[in-house]
């Protein structure tokens, strides 16, 4: 678990004092984004840890930092790596042991740095903006599920169905202030909105947990899938210099890495995008956004249906223009 790989990066940093990241890689057998995202964490728990750079860089602690860990629970263990985004233990029913872990983490400091450990200046908002915070009421036994490889009873509202599944539950995946349940279903893994889960059961016995999964794999690979479902046919279009800073806010990253964009402009100084996009009128939508600084050329369809949609604003508007 990734509680217990932190503790190792921890008393590795304490033994060794400087140790490259390559080196704690290599002791977790994780790679080198994980170790970079573990000390992040571990530095908004409030541990001072620092980097070195230069040919042998790697990372240390501070001078004089000691941390006892013995006095940790299991429980505070697990929670640890959540010691910075209070919001989140809560919502997975670790607030009170995230909180006491940090407390522990406090007092391993010396004396002349525990009143700045205690003054965060790094804050988590994990939830997007403009959204309603989810009903998670079911959260904390999922994660407690989780945690002692516990098969669950669940009723689930799909956007279609309605049904109750049994399932094993493998991981919770926090995306955009949006909680996951990552779950074998029979021979499948699947993905539930946390949300959306209206009644559970948490079954006495246990399963085996799969050896060859990877719950971040997992993830990255199921987003991968998401974004290519929602954008799977190609657009022509032209855009102003205006328009092409406008991809930065207005194209998700999926699409906006994979647009090509031409290299020479036209007399107006507008270039020629080739861009993944979705329907036909989701398509069409997603381009109005871009107002009079973008053009469809191709393909056919899909201009005629700019055509269609601005005509029928210009009916709409038409007797307000000046």
């Amino acid at each position: 678990m990734r509680a217990s790989r932190l503790l190792s990066i921890l008393t590795t940093l304490q033994a060794k004092g400087h140790v490259t990241a390559q080196a704690l890689a290599d002791d977790c057998e994780v790679s080198l984004r994980t170790i970079y995202r573990d000390v992040d964490a571990l530095s908004a728990a409030g541990i001072p840890i620092y980097s070195v750079q230069g040919s042998n860089g790697g990372y240390r602690l501070l001078d004089g930092y000691r941390v006892r860990l013995n006095g940790l629970s299991s429980a505070e263990a697990e929670a640890l790596f959540l010691a910075g985004l209070t919001r989140q233990a809560a919502d997975l029913g670790l607030g009170a042991v995230a909180a006491s872990a940090r407390a522990k983490l406090v007092a391993a400091l010396p004396e002349t740095m525990r009143s700045g450990a205690m003054k965060s200046r790094f804050h988590f908002d994990a939830p997007a903006w403009f959204v309603e915070p989810e009903t998670l009421d079911h959260l904390p036994a999922i994660a407690e599920a989780v945690r002692n490889q516990h098969p669950i009873c669940m009723r689930y509202q799909s956007k279609k169905t309605n049904k109750e599944r049994r399932v094993e539950p493998l991981g919770i995946v926090l995306k955009g202030g949006v909680w996951y349940l990552i779950a074998r279903v029979h021979e499948d893994v699947r993905t539930f909105r946390v949300s959306r889960i209206r009644q559970i059961s948490v079954l006495g016995e246990s399963f085996e947990y799969p050896a060859d999964f990877n719950l971040e794999a997992y993830w990255t690979e199921s987003i991968w899938r998401y974004e290519v479902g929602l954008h799977p046919n190609r657009a022509e279009i032209l855009l102003s210099p205006w328009g092409l800073d406008m991809m930065e806010e207005l194209m998700p990253p999926y699409v906006r890495n994979g647009a090509v964009i031409s290299e020479e402009a036209d007399a107006r100084g507008w270039r020629q995008v080739s861009l993944s996009v979705g329907s036909r009128a989701h398509a069409a939508m997603d381009i109005l956004r871009f107002g009079k600084e973008a053009e469809v050329i191709g393909p056919p369809e899909l201009r005629a249906e700019m055509a269609n949609v601005v005509g029928a604003l210009a009916k709409v508007y038409g007797g307000d223009c000046q």
